[in-house]
């Protein structure tokens, strides 16, 4: 079921709720698929299983030359364990990745719209660029003129620690890409990256607290939309007046 959004003649500003929302609820998805996969993960684990080592033989047929004629003996249980920690590891790579940049596109979106907003435009969409392969590509999610907002100072700090992940997941990306590592590196890659893991619940926060901004930087908007709602009323309202048969 689709849920319930502006209609099509609505102002511009509901649509641009709108669009920020998606962006929110997408983010939202992949942050439950990762955390689904991170369980999956887990139950998985060797050291918290017992397997069971009960065995089952493969016979070749009897036309079989060379080693392949030679029955195979395995056990299923530890077989079927090992294969799910690649798949969910796998699984996770993925849902991390694509909750790492649906996050980033909500917080970033969000920020863009707080700016044009700002800047006196009139957007209905959130607008990104597109990479060769036409996917969206997060933009800044930098945000400024909030100074009148209460919650400007936890934007401020969310904001901090999302670039801090930032940086520390790029020193992590550029120290793995050199040819030699060392030690002290190796160490230093190892937190950087640990560190950077918190990057999509970083932006995921960060999108929270600027969606709602959007609804402060738009209070003034709305007011003069329904203003001019008002005036165009009254307009209609003194026409219908002056005409014959209307109220004198």
């Amino acid at each position: 079921m689709s849920r319930t959004t502006a209609a099509p003649t609505a102002a511009w500003f509901e649509h641009l709720v709108d669009s920020v929302r998606a962006l929110g609820e997408a983010a939202h998805e992949w942050q439950i698929a990762d955390q689904q996969a991170r369980l999956l993960q887990a139950n998985v684990q060797i050291e918290r299983r017992v397997l069971h080592e009960g065995k089952i033989t493969g016979q070749p047929a009897a036309d079989t030359r060379g080693w392949e004629s030679r029955p195979a003996s395995r056990e299923p249980h530890p077989d079927a364990v090992f294969a799910l920690q690649k798949i969910y590891l796998e699984l996770g790579f993925t849902t991390r990745r694509r909750y790492e940049h649906a996050a980033m596109l909500y917080a970033s979106g969000a920020a863009w719209a707080i700016a044009r907003v700002q800047a006196g435009e009139t957007p209905a969409r959130v607008t990104f660029a597109l990479d060769t392969e036409r996917r969206h590509i997060p933009g800044s999610c930098a945000v400024d003129g909030l100074d009148r907002y209460t919650e400007a100072g936890r934007i401020a700090a969310a904001y901090k620690r999302l670039i801090s992940l930032q940086i520390a997941g790029d020193h992590a990306e550029e120290l793995a890409g050199r040819d030699y590592i060392a030690d002290h590196e190796a160490g230093e890659m190892f937190d950087a990256a640990q560190a950077a893991e918190g990057l999509a619940d970083a932006a995921y926060a960060y999108g929270l607290l600027a969606e709602r901004a959007v609804g402060f930087v738009l209070l003034e908007p709305r007011k003069k939309h329904a203003q001019e709602l008002a005036r165009v009323r009254e307009a209609a309202q003194a026409e219908t007046g002056r005409q014959p048969g209307g109220d004198q």
